[in-house]
């Protein structure tokens, strides 16, 4: 049983089920595992063992009395440190809200909870979800658990090394420009990003509000479609979310839609930057398909090119506003050096952000201000549009795009620090699919020789979770990757 911690959902609710195990058990092999190994990996900001083991004992007297609420009732869940959870801390790895407790659920965790799910832990991420490393962290850097030399990738940089260390069951994040399937790719975990709209943001403290999308991290294809099953729905407390289309009984979905499919390729995204072996690596997965009788189409994405300037003006733009609440005057971090309001402003957001969120601000402010406007945020939201026409035109000759999630594996901490661009480029494949407001879900698809997990990125159209969702889970099962687990 002491490997109950990398077991999947499906394989512990089957357990479960045969009184093979108990929900105490699981979250505690979960406890046991966090307390063995986040010395090394650091994935956790804070834990609170003893309500994580009242809520699974709940669920053991629910099953106890013949009234489990399903796959999910009982599975320890890790929570990024952006989403509201009732008494616990909500700091976003930030000094800014360094001593904040939330006084709520998130509406994703409310679902959650009435799933049965044992919520477990803060986990660590880059301040304010800006990065792609997690090195902007106000308090600690997390480690890949594959090399612990190396980043795991952002902003859900904790998320995806808890899952691939084994420190939760699953986990949630949330995804502003490939912040979910970037460091899955990296820790070789699975991550999906569903339609903009899909999973209420309320509770979620909030980046670039257009782009926000929250999702999971998993071992597995099915158990991703489990856990976007339970979040989502429309929500009157988000009036961005959207009541679901079309089919969303996903885990039933894998194994009804058989294919085959007519997969694109899209050209701009094997040339230049890309890694030899993840660009040799993710060829060798597009010729997988084709061999299961798959139709591979070669397509444009034109305008795929100025997706990372468009990006960084619109998200920066609304992380201006956004962050206009943290003033030192309510619930954030208060200089004790103010003398007057100017200065309670001031002290207090230029001692509580970090450098990357303060750079973010002052781009996003820039891109705002009068004379500028036109220039810069009105003519990037202009190509975004154009950037949703190229993948509207492109889903009409094809089921699904077939891309690299990431153009690297992981890279050692440090190595971009001093370098914004080379960061902001690690999402150059993920960014498109957010502006657009499509899902996309990332599967491990193999190693580097040095050992480090590559990443296959499969973009679905809009609400058509359920056949991308089939579309990975075919990839998936026919190879190993998600057998293997990490040594530390």
């Amino acid at each position: 049983m002491s490997d109950l911690y990398f077991k999947t959902i499906s394989e512990l609710a089957a357990m479960l089920a045969a009184g093979q195990t108990t929900s105490v058990a699981i979250t505690q092999a979960v406890i046991d595992r966090t307390a063995a190994v986040d010395g090394k990996v650091q994935a956790f900001l804070s834990t609170d063992v003893d309500d994580a083991l009242v809520q699974a004992q709940a669920s053991d007297q629910r099953r106890a009395a013949g009234k489990s609420l399903g796959p999910l009732d009982g599975i320890p869940i890790g929570i990024k440190d952006t989403l509201a959870v009732k008494d616990q801390p909500l700091r976003c790895a930030s000094k800014m809200l360094e001593n904040y407790v939330s006084p709520f659920d998130a509406t994703c965790i409310v679902k959650l909870r009435e799933a049965g799910a044992v919520i477990w832990g803060r986990l660590n991420m880059d301040e304010f979800a800006m990065g792609s490393s997690t090195e902007n962290s106000a308090y600690h850097t997390t480690c890949n658990p594959w090399d612990l030399d190396t980043i795991p990738g952002g902003s859900s940089g904790g998320s995806a090394a808890a899952m691939a260390a084994g420190e939760a069951i699953a986990t949630l994040g949330t995804d502003t420009g490939g912040s979910i399937r970037q460091p899955a790719a990296l820790c070789g975990v699975v991550g999906m990003k569903p339609t903009y709209g899909l999973i209420s943001r309320y509770g979620l403290v909030a980046f670039a509000s257009s782009l926000d999308q929250v999702g999971p991290f998993a071992r597995t294809v099915e158990d991703a479609a489990l856990l976007v099953q339970a979040m989502l729905g429309k929500d009157p407390l988000d009036s961005t979310s959207i009541a679901p289309i079309g089919d969303t009984n996903y885990a039933k979905a894998l194994n009804e839609k058989k294919g085959p499919w007519k997969l694109g390729v899209p050209r701009e995204f094997f040339a230049e930057g890309i890694d030899p072996e993840v660009k040799a690596n993710i060829e060798q997965a597009i010729a997988w398909y084709k061999s299961q009788g798959c139709e591979i189409v070669d397509i444009s994405l034109p305008h795929s090119k100025l997706a990372v300037p468009v990006y960084y003006i619109v998200a920066t733009a609304e992380a201006s506003s956004n962050l206009a609440r943290f003033d030192g005057v309510r619930y954030s971090h208060r200089s004790e050096a103010a003398k007057d309001a100017l200065t309670l402003f001031t002290k207090s957001r230029g001692e509580g952000f970090g450098d990357e969120v303060k750079r973010r601000i002052i781009l996003g402010t820039y891109v705002l201000s009068s004379g500028y406007y036109d220039a810069y945020y009105l003519r990037a939201q202009k190509v975004r549009r154009l950037i949703l026409g190229d993948f509207e035109s492109a889903f009409e000759q094809v089921d699904a795009i077939l891309t690299p999630t990431s153009p690297t594996p992981a890279f050692k901490r440090g190595e971009r620090s001093d370098d914004p661009l080379a960061m902001y480029l690690s999402d150059i494949y993920t960014i498109s699919v957010n502006l657009a407001g499509l899902p996309a879900i990332s599967v491990p698809s193999g190693f580097t020789g040095s050992g480090l997990p590559i990443g296959l990125q499969v973009i679905g159209k809009a609400f058509g979770e359920a056949e991308m969702f089939a579309i990975a889970n075919a990839f998936e099962k026919a190879h190993n990757y998600a057998q293997q687990n990490p040594t530390l």
